[in-house]
Protein backbone atom coordinates (compact mmCIF):
# COMPACT_ATOMS: atom_id res chain seq x y z
CA UNK A 1 0.00 0.00 0.00
CA UNK A 2 0.66 3.47 -0.69
CA UNK A 3 0.37 5.14 2.78
CA UNK A 4 1.43 8.79 1.47
CA UNK A 5 -1.81 7.94 -0.75
CA UNK A 6 -3.76 6.59 2.59
CA UNK A 7 -3.04 9.86 4.77
CA UNK A 8 -3.60 12.01 2.37
CA UNK A 9 -7.44 10.48 1.25
CA UNK A 10 -7.91 10.25 5.50
CA UNK A 11 -6.66 13.61 5.83
CA UNK A 12 -6.92 16.16 2.88
CA UNK A 13 -7.66 19.02 4.97
CA UNK A 14 -4.21 19.03 6.99
CA UNK A 15 -1.56 20.99 4.95
CA UNK A 16 0.90 21.06 8.33
CA UNK A 17 3.87 18.70 9.59
CA UNK A 18 4.74 18.04 13.02
CA UNK A 19 7.88 19.57 11.47
CA UNK A 20 5.93 22.83 11.63
CA UNK A 21 4.18 22.75 15.11
CA UNK A 22 7.83 21.62 16.53
CA UNK A 23 8.80 25.32 14.98
CA UNK A 24 5.77 27.05 16.52
CA UNK A 25 6.59 25.37 20.12
CA UNK A 26 10.00 25.82 20.46
CA UNK A 27 11.94 24.46 23.11
CA UNK A 28 11.57 26.77 26.44
CA UNK A 29 14.70 28.98 27.37
CA UNK A 30 14.86 27.63 30.98
CA UNK A 31 17.20 27.30 33.44
CA UNK A 32 18.96 23.63 33.47
CA UNK A 33 17.20 21.18 35.76
CA UNK A 34 13.63 23.60 35.54
CA UNK A 35 10.56 21.21 35.25
CA UNK A 36 8.00 22.00 32.85
CA UNK A 37 4.49 20.13 34.83
CA UNK A 38 0.80 20.39 33.83
CA UNK A 39 -2.65 19.74 35.75
CA UNK A 40 -4.67 18.37 33.16
CA UNK A 41 -8.05 17.85 34.13
CA UNK A 42 -10.91 17.00 32.35
CA UNK A 43 -14.15 19.17 32.89
CA UNK A 44 -16.69 16.28 33.73
CA UNK A 45 -17.36 16.95 37.56
CA UNK A 46 -15.85 19.15 40.77
CA UNK A 47 -12.19 18.62 41.35
CA UNK A 48 -10.95 16.22 43.69
CA UNK A 49 -9.17 16.38 46.64
CA UNK A 50 -7.02 13.55 44.55
CA UNK A 51 -7.02 16.42 41.99
CA UNK A 52 -5.83 18.99 44.28
CA UNK A 53 -3.15 16.91 45.59
CA UNK A 54 -1.64 16.40 42.22
CA UNK A 55 -2.06 19.63 40.85
CA UNK A 56 0.01 21.11 44.46
CA UNK A 57 2.91 18.15 43.52
CA UNK A 58 3.17 19.76 40.13
CA UNK A 59 2.83 23.04 40.91
CA UNK A 60 5.67 22.46 43.88
CA UNK A 61 8.35 20.32 41.47
CA UNK A 62 7.86 23.14 38.87
CA UNK A 63 8.21 26.48 41.18
CA UNK A 64 10.51 24.85 43.33
CA UNK A 65 12.99 23.98 40.64
CA UNK A 66 12.02 27.38 38.08
CA UNK A 67 10.11 25.96 35.94
CA UNK A 68 6.83 26.53 34.60
CA UNK A 69 3.28 25.33 35.51
CA UNK A 70 0.73 24.69 33.05
CA UNK A 71 -3.17 23.99 33.52
CA UNK A 72 -4.32 22.37 30.61
CA UNK A 73 -7.98 20.70 30.30
CA UNK A 74 -8.55 17.74 28.56
CA UNK A 75 -12.14 18.50 27.74
CA UNK A 76 -12.22 15.53 25.04
CA UNK A 77 -14.77 13.65 26.26
CA UNK A 78 -17.79 16.04 25.83
CA UNK A 79 -20.21 12.96 26.63
CA UNK A 80 -19.41 13.04 30.31
CA UNK A 81 -18.38 16.87 30.11
CA UNK A 82 -20.62 19.00 33.03
CA UNK A 83 -21.74 22.45 32.68
CA UNK A 84 -18.94 25.04 34.59
CA UNK A 85 -16.59 22.11 34.63
CA UNK A 86 -13.36 24.75 33.41
CA UNK A 87 -14.69 27.10 35.90
CA UNK A 88 -15.09 24.85 39.44
CA UNK A 89 -11.23 23.38 38.38
CA UNK A 90 -10.10 27.02 37.78
CA UNK A 91 -11.83 28.36 41.03
CA UNK A 92 -10.36 25.50 43.36
CA UNK A 93 -7.00 26.05 42.05
CA UNK A 94 -7.40 29.51 42.62
CA UNK A 95 -8.86 29.04 46.47
CA UNK A 96 -6.04 27.72 47.54
CA UNK A 97 -3.36 28.96 45.97
CA UNK A 98 -2.09 27.41 43.20
CA UNK A 99 -1.61 29.76 40.34
CA UNK A 100 -0.68 27.94 37.00
CA UNK A 101 1.52 30.25 34.91
CA UNK A 102 0.90 29.04 31.79
CA UNK A 103 -2.99 28.08 30.40
CA UNK A 104 -6.67 28.55 31.88
CA UNK A 105 -6.16 31.71 34.39
CA UNK A 106 -10.22 31.52 33.88
CA UNK A 107 -13.21 30.42 32.48
CA UNK A 108 -12.69 32.27 28.96
CA UNK A 109 -9.12 33.14 29.34
CA UNK A 110 -5.79 31.24 28.52
CA UNK A 111 -2.25 33.10 28.91
CA UNK A 112 1.30 31.18 27.58
CA UNK A 113 2.82 31.02 24.38
CA UNK A 114 2.16 27.30 23.57
CA UNK A 115 -1.43 26.98 23.85
CA UNK A 116 -4.58 26.36 23.39
CA UNK A 117 -4.59 24.65 26.49
CA UNK A 118 -8.14 23.52 25.03
CA UNK A 119 -7.70 20.03 23.58
CA UNK A 120 -10.85 20.22 22.11
CA UNK A 121 -9.29 23.07 19.91
CA UNK A 122 -6.28 21.56 19.29
CA UNK A 123 -7.70 19.00 16.33
CA UNK A 124 -5.80 20.02 13.38
CA UNK A 125 -2.33 19.75 15.72
CA UNK A 126 -3.30 15.93 16.06
CA UNK A 127 -4.37 15.06 13.16
CA UNK A 128 -0.84 16.30 11.96
CA UNK A 129 0.56 13.65 13.68
CA UNK A 130 -1.86 11.38 13.34
CA UNK A 131 -1.45 11.82 9.34
CA UNK A 132 2.26 11.39 9.87
CA UNK A 133 2.04 8.09 11.56
CA UNK A 134 -0.33 6.92 8.74
CA UNK A 135 2.13 8.35 6.21
CA UNK A 136 5.01 5.84 8.17
CA UNK A 137 2.56 2.69 8.00
CA UNK A 138 1.98 3.09 11.55
CA UNK A 139 -1.77 3.75 11.29
CA UNK A 140 -4.61 2.65 9.85
CA UNK A 141 -8.80 3.46 9.89
CA UNK A 142 -10.97 0.61 11.88
CA UNK A 143 -14.08 0.40 10.39
CA UNK A 144 -15.42 -1.94 13.13
CA UNK A 145 -18.71 -0.79 14.68
CA UNK A 146 -19.30 -1.26 18.48
CA UNK A 147 -21.07 -4.51 18.20
CA UNK A 148 -18.11 -6.19 16.71
CA UNK A 149 -15.71 -4.80 19.46
CA UNK A 150 -18.06 -6.03 21.92
CA UNK A 151 -18.34 -9.53 19.91
CA UNK A 152 -14.47 -9.96 20.17
CA UNK A 153 -14.24 -8.67 23.47
CA UNK A 154 -16.63 -11.24 24.62
CA UNK A 155 -14.66 -14.49 22.09
CA UNK A 156 -11.61 -12.76 24.05
CA UNK A 157 -12.99 -12.96 27.29
CA UNK A 158 -14.48 -16.90 26.99
CA UNK A 159 -11.07 -17.82 25.49
CA UNK A 160 -9.17 -16.24 28.35
CA UNK A 161 -7.19 -13.87 26.70
CA UNK A 162 -6.00 -10.10 26.54
CA UNK A 163 -8.82 -8.38 25.93
CA UNK A 164 -8.38 -5.57 22.96
CA UNK A 165 -7.75 -5.16 19.03
CA UNK A 166 -4.98 -6.74 18.23
CA UNK A 167 -3.91 -9.51 16.29
CA UNK A 168 -6.45 -11.77 15.00
CA UNK A 169 -8.89 -9.82 15.96
CA UNK A 170 -7.44 -6.69 14.42
CA UNK A 171 -10.02 -7.06 11.50
CA UNK A 172 -9.39 -3.63 9.38
CA UNK A 173 -5.34 -4.31 10.20
CA UNK A 174 -4.77 -5.00 6.92
CA UNK A 175 -7.56 -3.51 5.10
CA UNK A 176 -6.32 -2.45 1.33
CA UNK A 177 -6.42 1.15 -0.01
CA UNK A 178 -9.18 0.06 -2.45
CA UNK A 179 -11.50 -1.61 0.50
CA UNK A 180 -10.53 1.44 2.92
CA UNK A 181 -11.11 3.72 -0.10
CA UNK A 182 -14.67 2.33 -0.72
CA UNK A 183 -16.08 2.44 3.32
CA UNK A 184 -15.07 6.13 2.90
CA UNK A 185 -17.11 6.53 -0.27
CA UNK A 186 -20.12 4.38 1.41
CA UNK A 187 -19.86 7.21 4.51
CA UNK A 188 -19.17 4.49 7.14
CA UNK A 189 -17.68 6.14 10.28
CA UNK A 190 -14.25 5.01 11.30
CA UNK A 191 -11.52 5.49 14.45
CA UNK A 192 -8.12 5.82 13.69
CA UNK A 193 -5.78 3.33 15.36
CA UNK A 194 -1.80 2.42 16.07
CA UNK A 195 -0.22 0.01 14.53
CA UNK A 196 1.12 -1.13 17.32
CA UNK A 197 4.53 -3.02 16.48
CA UNK A 198 4.90 -4.68 20.22
CA UNK A 199 4.94 -8.16 20.92
CA UNK A 200 3.52 -10.07 23.25
CA UNK A 201 6.80 -11.68 24.41
CA UNK A 202 8.78 -8.36 25.03
CA UNK A 203 8.87 -6.30 28.47
CA UNK A 204 9.30 -2.43 28.67
CA UNK A 205 10.93 -0.71 32.01
CA UNK A 206 11.25 3.04 32.97
CA UNK A 207 11.77 4.85 36.40
CA UNK A 208 8.82 5.98 38.21
CA UNK A 209 9.92 9.60 40.16
CA UNK A 210 7.69 8.32 42.87
CA UNK A 211 8.22 4.30 42.67
CA UNK A 212 11.56 3.46 41.15
CA UNK A 213 11.88 1.56 38.42
CA UNK A 214 8.63 -0.04 36.94
CA UNK A 215 8.64 -3.14 34.58
CA UNK A 216 5.82 -3.76 32.71
CA UNK A 217 4.81 -6.16 29.16
CA UNK A 218 5.09 -4.06 26.22
CA UNK A 219 1.63 -2.99 24.69
CA UNK A 220 0.29 -4.71 21.82
CA UNK A 221 -3.03 -3.66 21.62
CA UNK A 222 -3.82 -1.58 18.42
CA UNK A 223 -5.53 1.79 20.59
CA UNK A 224 -7.18 4.18 19.35
CA UNK A 225 -5.85 7.31 18.58
CA UNK A 226 -8.63 9.56 17.04
CA UNK A 227 -12.04 8.57 17.85
CA UNK A 228 -15.06 9.14 14.62
CA UNK A 229 -15.16 12.76 15.00
CA UNK A 230 -11.56 13.44 14.89
CA UNK A 231 -10.83 14.50 18.38
CA UNK A 232 -8.15 12.26 20.12
CA UNK A 233 -8.17 9.84 22.99
CA UNK A 234 -6.49 10.91 26.27
CA UNK A 235 -3.54 8.69 24.74
CA UNK A 236 -2.50 10.15 21.41
CA UNK A 237 -3.31 13.80 23.16
CA UNK A 238 -1.21 13.44 25.94
CA UNK A 239 1.90 12.55 23.81
CA UNK A 240 1.59 15.36 21.55
CA UNK A 241 0.68 17.91 24.06
CA UNK A 242 3.32 17.25 26.32
CA UNK A 243 5.56 16.97 23.41
CA UNK A 244 5.00 20.40 22.09
CA UNK A 245 4.33 22.09 25.17
CA UNK A 246 7.81 20.99 26.17
CA UNK A 247 6.46 19.51 29.62
CA UNK A 248 9.78 17.28 31.22
CA UNK A 249 7.46 15.65 34.16
CA UNK A 250 4.13 14.23 34.14
CA UNK A 251 2.92 14.09 37.81
CA UNK A 252 -0.53 11.97 37.25
CA UNK A 253 -2.39 9.45 39.53
CA UNK A 254 -1.22 5.72 39.77
CA UNK A 255 -4.66 4.37 37.79
CA UNK A 256 -2.30 5.96 35.19
CA UNK A 257 0.47 3.41 35.19
CA UNK A 258 -1.13 0.31 33.43
CA UNK A 259 -1.15 2.69 30.62
CA UNK A 260 2.61 3.57 30.58
CA UNK A 261 3.56 0.91 27.93
CA UNK A 262 0.97 2.34 25.51
CA UNK A 263 2.20 5.85 25.71
CA UNK A 264 6.39 5.02 25.78
CA UNK A 265 5.14 2.98 22.54
CA UNK A 266 3.85 6.38 20.94
CA UNK A 267 6.35 8.67 21.65
CA UNK A 268 8.84 5.81 20.47
CA UNK A 269 6.10 5.43 16.74
CA UNK A 270 6.61 9.42 16.70
CA UNK A 271 9.92 9.68 17.46
CA UNK A 272 9.41 11.71 20.56
CA UNK A 273 11.32 11.83 23.61
CA UNK A 274 8.90 10.92 26.88
CA UNK A 275 8.74 12.90 29.72
CA UNK A 276 9.57 11.24 32.68
CA UNK A 277 6.36 9.93 34.96
CA UNK A 278 5.81 10.11 38.57
CA UNK A 279 2.23 7.99 39.72
CA UNK A 280 0.54 9.69 42.80
CA UNK A 281 -1.12 6.78 45.27
CA UNK A 282 -4.10 7.72 46.17
CA UNK A 283 -5.88 9.45 48.96
CA UNK A 284 -7.34 6.60 50.98
CA UNK A 285 -10.12 6.85 54.09
CA UNK A 286 -10.33 4.79 56.83
CA UNK A 287 -13.38 2.54 56.98
CA UNK A 288 -14.79 -0.14 58.77
CA UNK A 289 -11.18 -0.94 59.96
CA UNK A 290 -9.59 -1.55 56.41
CA UNK A 291 -9.20 1.47 53.78
CA UNK A 292 -10.70 2.44 50.79
CA UNK A 293 -10.14 5.48 48.33
CA UNK A 294 -12.34 8.43 48.77
CA UNK A 295 -15.05 8.75 46.76
CA UNK A 296 -16.66 11.50 44.82
CA UNK A 297 -20.07 9.80 45.17
CA UNK A 298 -19.94 8.50 49.00
CA UNK A 299 -17.26 11.36 51.09
CA UNK A 300 -18.60 15.09 50.90
CA UNK A 301 -14.72 15.81 51.70
CA UNK A 302 -13.79 14.51 48.12
CA UNK A 303 -14.88 17.66 47.17
CA UNK A 304 -12.56 20.96 47.31
CA UNK A 305 -15.32 22.66 47.49
CA UNK A 306 -16.34 20.96 51.03
CA UNK A 307 -13.13 22.55 52.32
CA UNK A 308 -14.33 26.33 50.91
CA UNK A 309 -17.87 25.62 52.62
CA UNK A 310 -16.43 24.43 56.10
CA UNK A 311 -13.99 27.39 55.87
CA UNK A 312 -10.50 25.88 56.31
CA UNK A 313 -7.96 28.70 55.31
CA UNK A 314 -6.22 28.12 52.15
CA UNK A 315 -3.12 27.24 53.96
CA UNK A 316 -3.90 25.04 56.55
CA UNK A 317 -5.54 22.73 53.63
CA UNK A 318 -2.33 22.75 51.40
CA UNK A 319 0.17 22.37 54.71
CA UNK A 320 -1.95 19.54 55.37
CA UNK A 321 -1.61 18.24 51.56
CA UNK A 322 2.31 18.73 51.99
CA UNK A 323 2.44 16.96 54.83
CA UNK A 324 0.73 13.85 53.52
CA UNK A 325 2.95 13.75 50.52
CA UNK A 326 6.11 14.31 52.24
CA UNK A 327 6.27 13.36 56.39
CA UNK A 328 9.31 15.12 57.29
CA UNK A 329 6.80 19.03 56.47
CA UNK A 330 5.96 18.53 60.26
CA UNK A 331 9.58 18.86 61.12
CA UNK A 332 10.28 21.54 58.86
CA UNK A 333 7.07 23.10 60.19
CA UNK A 334 8.24 22.70 63.81
CA UNK A 335 11.94 24.05 62.93
CA UNK A 336 10.28 26.92 60.64
CA UNK A 337 7.01 27.76 62.40
CA UNK A 338 7.32 31.73 60.78
CA UNK A 339 8.26 30.06 56.87
CA UNK A 340 6.22 30.42 53.66
CA UNK A 341 5.32 26.72 52.96
CA UNK A 342 6.62 27.50 49.59
CA UNK A 343 10.37 27.25 51.31
CA UNK A 344 9.62 23.88 51.94
CA UNK A 345 11.69 21.40 49.31
CA UNK A 346 8.96 18.13 48.28
CA UNK A 347 10.54 15.60 47.18
CA UNK A 348 9.10 12.96 45.22
CA UNK A 349 10.89 10.25 45.96
CA UNK A 350 9.92 10.65 49.74
CA UNK A 351 6.21 10.18 48.77
CA UNK A 352 3.98 7.15 49.88
CA UNK A 353 3.25 4.19 47.25
CA UNK A 354 0.76 2.34 48.79
CA UNK A 355 -1.67 5.46 49.73
CA UNK A 356 -2.51 8.51 51.68
CA UNK A 357 -4.45 8.05 55.13
CA UNK A 358 -6.87 11.56 54.79
CA UNK A 359 -7.19 12.48 58.41
CA UNK A 360 -10.07 15.14 59.26
CA UNK A 361 -8.97 15.60 62.69
CA UNK A 362 -5.51 15.97 61.71
CA UNK A 363 -6.23 18.65 59.30
CA UNK A 364 -8.48 20.28 61.67
CA UNK A 365 -5.55 20.63 64.14
CA UNK A 366 -3.27 21.95 61.43
CA UNK A 367 -5.56 24.53 60.25
CA UNK A 368 -5.90 25.77 64.40
CA UNK A 369 -2.13 25.70 64.46
CA UNK A 370 -2.34 27.91 61.41
CA UNK A 371 -5.14 30.19 62.49
CA UNK A 372 -2.96 30.75 65.88
CA UNK A 373 -0.07 32.12 64.64
CA UNK A 374 -2.02 34.86 62.21
CA UNK A 375 -2.87 38.23 63.79
CA UNK A 376 -5.93 39.02 65.05
CA UNK A 377 -6.72 41.51 62.08
CA UNK A 378 -5.55 38.80 59.53
CA UNK A 379 -7.90 36.03 61.41
CA UNK A 380 -11.06 38.65 61.65
CA UNK A 381 -10.36 39.58 57.56
CA UNK A 382 -10.42 35.77 56.90
CA UNK A 383 -13.29 35.16 58.72
CA UNK A 384 -15.25 37.78 57.34
CA UNK A 385 -14.36 36.90 53.42
CA UNK A 386 -15.44 33.83 54.36
CA UNK A 387 -18.78 34.80 56.10
CA UNK A 388 -19.58 37.08 53.33
CA UNK A 389 -20.54 33.82 50.76
CA UNK A 390 -21.49 31.59 53.55
CA UNK A 391 -23.02 33.27 56.74
CA UNK A 392 -24.51 36.29 55.33
CA UNK A 393 -25.96 36.94 59.20
CA UNK A 394 -22.50 36.41 60.62
CA UNK A 395 -21.11 38.83 57.93
CA UNK A 396 -23.48 41.95 58.47
CA UNK A 397 -22.62 41.58 62.47
CA UNK A 398 -18.85 41.62 61.98
CA UNK A 399 -19.19 44.25 59.16
CA UNK A 400 -21.11 46.55 61.25
CA UNK A 401 -17.99 47.08 63.12
CA UNK A 402 -14.65 45.79 62.02
CA UNK A 403 -12.82 47.06 65.16
CA UNK A 404 -15.15 45.34 67.57
CA UNK A 405 -14.92 42.21 65.69
CA UNK A 406 -11.17 42.01 65.84
CA UNK A 407 -11.21 42.60 69.35
CA UNK A 408 -12.75 39.35 69.53
CA UNK A 409 -9.54 37.61 68.07
CA UNK A 410 -7.29 39.36 69.86
CA UNK A 411 -8.19 37.42 73.34
CA UNK A 412 -5.38 35.20 74.43
CA UNK A 413 -3.86 35.97 70.84
CA UNK A 414 -0.16 35.87 72.69
CA UNK A 415 2.81 34.65 70.50
CA UNK A 416 4.45 32.18 73.09
CA UNK A 417 0.68 30.20 73.89
CA UNK A 418 -1.66 31.25 71.65
CA UNK A 419 -5.00 30.20 71.71
CA UNK A 420 -6.39 27.76 68.98
CA UNK A 421 -9.90 27.23 69.68
CA UNK A 422 -10.64 27.97 65.58
CA UNK A 423 -9.89 25.74 62.91
CA UNK A 424 -11.76 26.71 60.45
CA UNK A 425 -14.24 29.85 59.83
CA UNK A 426 -17.63 27.69 60.15
CA UNK A 427 -16.69 27.48 63.94
CA UNK A 428 -16.09 31.37 64.64
CA UNK A 429 -20.12 31.58 64.77
CA UNK A 430 -20.73 29.40 67.33
CA UNK A 431 -17.16 30.17 68.92
CA UNK A 432 -18.27 33.67 69.58
CA UNK A 433 -21.83 33.86 69.58
CA UNK A 434 -21.98 35.18 73.01
CA UNK A 435 -19.72 37.83 71.64
CA UNK A 436 -23.00 39.49 69.47
CA UNK A 437 -26.78 39.79 71.03
CA UNK A 438 -28.57 38.84 68.21
CA UNK A 439 -26.72 35.27 68.37
CA UNK A 440 -26.54 35.01 71.84
CA UNK A 441 -29.20 32.20 73.31
CA UNK A 442 -27.45 30.89 76.18
CA UNK A 443 -27.77 27.25 77.09
CA UNK A 444 -25.93 27.76 80.93
CA UNK A 445 -23.22 25.52 82.16
CA UNK A 446 -23.29 25.42 85.40
CA UNK A 447 -20.67 25.32 87.80
CA UNK A 448 -21.84 22.39 90.37
CA UNK A 449 -19.33 23.26 93.31
CA UNK A 450 -21.79 26.19 93.77
CA UNK A 451 -24.81 26.48 94.78
CA UNK A 452 -27.81 28.29 92.44
CA UNK A 453 -28.51 30.92 95.61
CA UNK A 454 -24.67 31.75 95.64
CA UNK A 455 -24.93 32.09 91.77
CA UNK A 456 -27.42 34.63 91.88
CA UNK A 457 -25.87 36.70 94.75
CA UNK A 458 -22.69 36.70 93.21
CA UNK A 459 -24.03 38.24 90.28
CA UNK A 460 -26.28 40.27 91.25
CA UNK A 461 -23.55 41.43 93.30
CA UNK A 462 -20.45 41.90 91.01
CA UNK A 463 -23.58 43.75 88.15
CA UNK A 464 -23.01 46.56 91.27
CA UNK A 465 -19.21 46.70 91.03
CA UNK A 466 -18.49 45.84 87.42
CA UNK A 467 -16.25 48.91 86.18
CA UNK A 468 -15.54 49.07 82.06
CA UNK A 469 -12.15 49.61 81.33
CA UNK A 470 -10.01 48.84 84.55
CA UNK A 471 -6.64 47.79 84.27
CA UNK A 472 -6.56 43.91 84.32
CA UNK A 473 -5.07 43.99 88.07
CA UNK A 474 -7.18 46.50 89.11
CA UNK A 475 -10.36 44.65 87.53
CA UNK A 476 -8.95 41.52 89.44
CA UNK A 477 -8.51 42.94 92.61
CA UNK A 478 -12.24 43.71 92.63
CA UNK A 479 -13.20 39.85 92.01
CA UNK A 480 -11.01 39.24 94.77
CA UNK A 481 -13.02 41.37 96.83
CA UNK A 482 -15.73 40.12 96.00
CA UNK A 483 -14.90 36.71 96.64
CA UNK A 484 -14.07 37.53 100.01
CA UNK A 485 -17.49 39.52 100.48
CA UNK A 486 -19.62 36.32 99.45
CA UNK A 487 -17.41 33.39 101.98
CA UNK A 488 -14.82 32.30 98.65
CA UNK A 489 -11.09 32.81 99.35
CA UNK A 490 -9.13 35.44 97.95
CA UNK A 491 -6.55 33.29 96.74
CA UNK A 492 -6.63 29.46 95.33
CA UNK A 493 -3.44 28.54 97.60
CA UNK A 494 -5.53 30.07 100.52
CA UNK A 495 -8.40 27.60 99.77
CA UNK A 496 -6.77 24.85 99.07
CA UNK A 497 -4.90 25.50 102.82
CA UNK A 498 -8.24 25.22 104.39
CA UNK A 499 -11.15 24.22 102.48
CA UNK A 500 -13.71 23.92 105.31
CA UNK A 501 -13.31 27.71 105.35
CA UNK A 502 -14.67 29.00 102.75
CA UNK A 503 -17.72 27.80 100.29
CA UNK A 504 -14.82 28.21 97.21
CA UNK A 505 -12.38 30.86 95.90
CA UNK A 506 -11.61 33.08 93.50
CA UNK A 507 -11.98 30.92 90.64
CA UNK A 508 -15.15 30.41 91.59
CA UNK A 509 -16.34 33.94 91.31
CA UNK A 510 -14.82 34.11 87.75
CA UNK A 511 -16.45 30.95 86.85
CA UNK A 512 -19.75 32.43 87.58
CA UNK A 513 -19.15 35.67 85.89
CA UNK A 514 -18.02 34.20 83.21
CA UNK A 515 -21.56 31.93 82.60
CA UNK A 516 -23.29 34.57 83.56
CA UNK A 517 -22.02 36.40 80.64
CA UNK A 518 -21.01 34.15 78.53
CA UNK A 519 -23.04 31.00 79.29
CA UNK A 520 -19.95 28.72 79.30
CA UNK A 521 -17.39 27.51 81.78
CA UNK A 522 -14.64 28.21 78.85
CA UNK A 523 -14.20 31.16 77.29
CA UNK A 524 -10.40 33.63 76.26
CA UNK A 525 -9.91 36.33 78.53
CA UNK A 526 -12.74 37.32 80.39
CA UNK A 527 -11.45 40.52 81.45
CA UNK A 528 -11.29 41.26 77.44
CA UNK A 529 -14.91 40.03 76.98
CA UNK A 530 -16.37 41.80 79.84
CA UNK A 531 -14.82 45.14 78.52
CA UNK A 532 -15.75 44.61 74.54
CA UNK A 533 -19.45 43.78 75.62
CA UNK A 534 -19.78 46.99 78.10
CA UNK A 535 -21.38 48.15 81.21
CA UNK A 536 -24.90 47.94 79.70
CA UNK A 537 -24.96 44.61 77.88
CA UNK A 538 -22.89 43.15 81.04
CA UNK A 539 -25.63 43.86 83.29
CA UNK A 540 -28.50 42.92 81.13
CA UNK A 541 -26.88 39.47 80.56
CA UNK A 542 -26.39 39.20 84.44
CA UNK A 543 -29.98 40.15 84.67
CA UNK A 544 -30.88 37.64 82.38
CA UNK A 545 -28.82 34.71 83.98
CA UNK A 546 -30.36 35.50 87.40
CA UNK A 547 -33.88 34.99 86.15
CA UNK A 548 -33.40 31.47 84.11
CA UNK A 549 -31.21 29.69 86.06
Amino acid sequence: MNYSDLSALLFPHITKTPQDYFKQYPPRALPEGAKVTRFAPSPTGFLHIGGLFAALISERMAHQSGGVFMLRIEDTDKKREVQDGVSGIIEGLYAFGIIPDEGFVAQDKQVGAYGTYLQSERAEIYQAFAKDLVNKGLAYPCFCSEQEIASIRQQQELNKELPGYYGEYAHCRNLSFEEIEQNIKQGKPYVLRLKSPGSADKRISFKDGIRGTIEMPENIVDVVLLKTDGIPTYHFAHAVDDTLMRTTHVIRGDEWISSVPIHLQLFACMGLKPPKYAHIAPIMKEENGGKRKISKRKDPEASVTYYSEQGYPKQGVIEYLLNLANSNFEDFRRQNPKASWQDFKLQMNKMSVSGCLFDLVKLHDICKNVIASWTAEQVCDAAMEWAKTYDPELYALMHKDPAYATTLFSFDRNPDKPRKDIGKWSEVRDTFSYMFTPLFKPVYELPEQISRDDMKRIAERYAQMFVPGQDKNLWFDTVKDLAQEMGFAREVKQYKKDPDAYKGHVGDISSVIRVAVTGRMKSPDLHGILNALGKDEVVRRIHQFTEEI
